[in-house]
């Protein structure tokens, strides 16, 4: 299976995109609730985290991961691979060729979580292509609890993005990316904020491309991965809350079956 894992149900729009792109292949999703948000953690805690959740997803049979996290991303991706001997594909990369690829005028705005935004991730990546681009971060640590909760289109969402988004309006940035993969859940209220010409770039789309174009390269690891005539796709999280069901319901447009993965920190 195709092993992927969030801090919350904001994973779930890459989960949803691979979906879209890979229909055949079945998915194992871990959502940590019970912890999330990552990105208010210290680097340590948060690879710590990362470490447990793989290692949930490869006793579900996972043969491939897919770290749908920022936070976990800009910290522990490069841990993850010293440590498994399994491909590994996260949000950030993606998303990097995607703003230097579409910014007109190479001024780059990133929202993301404080432990994204601290960690200059995007910023040195960005500038690793294009060292003329500017780019301009701005941490966003309310967004991931506002989506948590399902607080999509309320006043005091749209009045908090206002005020995250105002320094990047006065950069004048020609494309916004959403650091993180809850922020997909809020883009028309960004977009409507920062303004329509502006390009705002979600990696999930991104992800899933890269994704597919790898298996159609290893055929032998692609017919190694379970299908969706052997089961269904299996999404866990630590924590089960009614607006973490709407909200997964909200990006899959139907049902999700949540199911609970008890002790977490001890699998």
């Amino acid at each position: 299976m195709i092993g992927i894992f969030d801090s919350g149900v904001g994973g779930m729009t890459v989960a949803w995109a691979i979906e879209q792109v890979l229909p055949d292949y079945r998915l194992v999703y871990f959502g940590d609730l019970a912890r999330t948000p990552y990105g208010t953690k210290s680097p340590a805690t948060i690879a710590r985290y990362s470490f447990q959740n793989v290692d949930f997803l490869l006793e579900q049979g996972a043969k491939l991961l897919v770290i749908a996290c920022n936070s976990a991303a800009s910290v522990a991706a490069a841990k993850l691979r010293s440590a498994y001997a399994l491909p590994l594909f996260e949000v950030i990369g993606p998303a990097v060729k995607e703003a230097v690829r579409l910014s007109p005028k190479g001024r780059v705005g990133v929202i993301g979580t404080r432990a994204t935004i601290r960690s200059g991730v995007y910023e040195r990546l960005i500038k690793g292509k294009r060292a003329d681009f500017l780019v301009f971060s701005t941490p966003c640590p309310l967004l991931v609890p506002l989506v948590e909760e399902g607080w999509l289109n309320q006043r005091e969402t749209k009045m908090i993005l206002r005020r995250y988004l105002a320094p990047l309006q006065q950069q004048q940035v020609d494309t916004l990316v959403l650091g993180c993969t809850h922020y997909p859940m809020l883009k028309k209220s960004i977009q409507h904020r920062i303004g329509r010409r502006v390009k705002v770039i979600d990696s999930s789309w991104a992800l899933a491309a890269e994704l597919r174009d790898f298996l159609a390269i290893n055929p032998q690891l692609a017919s190694s991965l379970s299908r969706r005539a052997e089961g269904e796709n299996l999404y866990y999280v630590s924590d089960i809350t009614a607006a973490a069901a709407l909200v997964a319901r909200r990006i899959f447009g139907r049902p999700i079956e949540l199911r609970l993965v008890a002790g977490i920190g001890d699998f």
